[in-house]
């Protein structure tokens, strides 16, 4: 009778199986693992050289294979980490990057935290937006909008598990939802992958209304940029996030529609990631 495999062994095995289809196949191993077994990942090291039972080891053999097949890690363990808040994720949205931490960062830069500021986001997906602005500015008054109702379920399920209650979730299409309403700074990460981008086919488990919005994956920006000034206060801040090879199109969108300071940030990685600008009232007037 072969003897039952330890921790250590499962894991080497399961990174060689991950290798080529995962970007980080140890860590995968060790996430599912950690999701089969109850575990952190710190303590897979300190219990290494513990034994799996079968039944464990069956749960996990799944996992693998769901992971292999194409499914995100966040899909099969329901969760993922998004500012250091934990936030439920389900295939009904686009599981959170860590690019996006950026346009959140760009967002407090200009949001005052001693006194009260009107934020809309856009397409909020899971909530990862909105709930990280609400947990550094409880002062602010959050507006968070998207087109699929169980995305909105899965956002107000987050907001409860983080007790960030000063959110108003809307359904509809970006700014329908929000009339005549005007706020300091409009977020948005929409979907920015143009249809035929072969980068589609990798991420097919996630919803493909959150990734691709048309032809030339400008569609989408497009709307928002050109609609903004409507909803925005005098000297109220649009930030969008964007794809690397977008950001000399995005910023010419911002100047057509008379943004003024627009920059592009880079994300951790060094990519351009989110441009941003700011609305005169003389240019409100004009749009």
């Amino acid at each position: 009778m072969k003897p039952t495999p330890s921790i250590a062994e499962l894991l080497w095995t399961a990174a060689g199986e991950l290798r080529g289809r995962s970007e980080s196949p140890r860590l995968d191993a060790e996430v599912l693992l950690g999701k089969v077994l109850g575990q952190s990942r710190a303590e897979l090291i300190v219990h290494a050289a513990a034994a799996v039972d079968a039944a464990a080891r069956e749960r996990y053999a799944d996992l693998l294979r769901r992971r292999r097949a194409g499914a995100p890690v966040a899909y099969l363990t329901g969760v993922r980490e998004f500012w250091s808040l934990p936030l439920a994720v389900t295939p009904a949205v686009l599981v959170p990057r860590p690019d996006t931490e950026t346009l959140v960062e760009a967002a407090l830069l200009h949001l005052p935290a001693d006194r009260e500021c009107a934020v809309l986001d856009l397409g909020t997906g899971s909530g990862a937006i909105a709930l990280a602005i609400a947990s550094e500015r409880p002062l602010a008054r959050l507006t968070a909008t998207d087109i699929s109702r169980p995305a909105l379920d899965v956002a107000r399920r987050n907001a409860q598990a983080l007790s960030l209650s000063r959110i108003d979730w809307r359904l509809g299409s970006w700014f329908e939802a929000v009339a005549n309403e005007r706020f300091d700074a409009v977020l948005a990460n929409p979907p920015y992958i143009g249809a035929e981008d072969p980068a589609i086919a990798s991420l097919g488990a996630e919803p493909l209304l959150a990734l691709t919005p048309g032809a030339s994956g400008l569609e989408a920006l497009e709307q928002i940029i050109a609609g903004a000034g409507r909803h925005l206060r005098d000297g109220g801040l649009l930030a969008v996030e964007h794809g690397s090879g977008q950001r000399a199109a995005v910023a010419a969108l911002f100047a057509r529609h008379e943004f003024t300071g627009i920059r592009t940030l880079r994300d951790r990685g060094g990519r351009p990631r989110v441009t941003l600008g700011k609305l005169n009232g003389s240019a409100k007037e004009r749009i």
